[in-house]
């Protein structure tokens, strides 16, 4: 059985929404994109390279392809064209459009959770928010890689947001960037 693990750029206080890009996700009017560009570290690339395969939902897979394939100034990108990419979605219709992309159909939980019976190598979760919110409560999440900007954002979409199903992490390492990003990994334990 595979692990998944979730690898996400938050804020001090949670916020995940748009990292990357000031219109990159501007949902609920958040004007606040592109904040953890300006604590880039090439410490922070070396746990992309990790899995074997990347599970995104259709709004991270969408937004990744639109980016990634044509960015020839990062060593990151081979590794994204590269990776299977697993997409959880209702809504995008196949062909996907990225090579080594394969749509996982119907409900996320049940799809996901047969995935991880079935691959024998580890899937990463990039982004998706929305995605891992709707796993954590299943049990399916077996370790997080926070990567914790040292800025408070103050409003945006976190990634434990209230109301959501609680969870006992243990770290099992953490690493500090030049810039400050503290890389954080916690490992779930089972709920009894």
């Amino acid at each position: 059985m595979t692990d998944i693990q979730v690898f996400m750029s938050v804020s001090l206080d949670g916020v995940m929404q748009a990292p990357a890009r000031p219109d990159e996700d501007t949902r609920g009017g958040f004007s606040r994109g592109g904040w953890a560009l300006p604590y880039a570290d090439p410490i922070m690339w070396e746990g992309m390279g990790r899995a074997g395969s990347l599970l995104l939902g259709r709004r991270t897979y969408e937004d990744f392809y639109a980016v990634w394939p044509r960015r020839s100034d990062n060593p990151f990108t081979p590794v994204l064209n590269a990776s299977q990419k697993y997409v959880a979605s209702r809504t995008i219709e196949e062909p996907l459009p990225w090579e080594n992309s394969t749509l996982l159909r119907g409900d996320a939980i049940a799809a996901v959770a047969e995935l991880k019976e079935k691959l024998d190598q580890d899937v990463m979760i990039l982004g998706s928010g929305e995605l891992v919110r709707s796993l954590m409560g299943s049990d399916l999440i077996d370790a997080y890689t926070l990567l914790i900007h040292p800025l408070v954002l103050g409003e945006g979409q976190r990634l434990f947001a209230d109301g959501g199903p609680p969870a006992d992490l243990r770290l099992v390492g953490s690493k500090t960037t030049e810039t400050g990003v503290l890389i954080a990994t916690y490992r779930t334990r089972p709920r009894s």
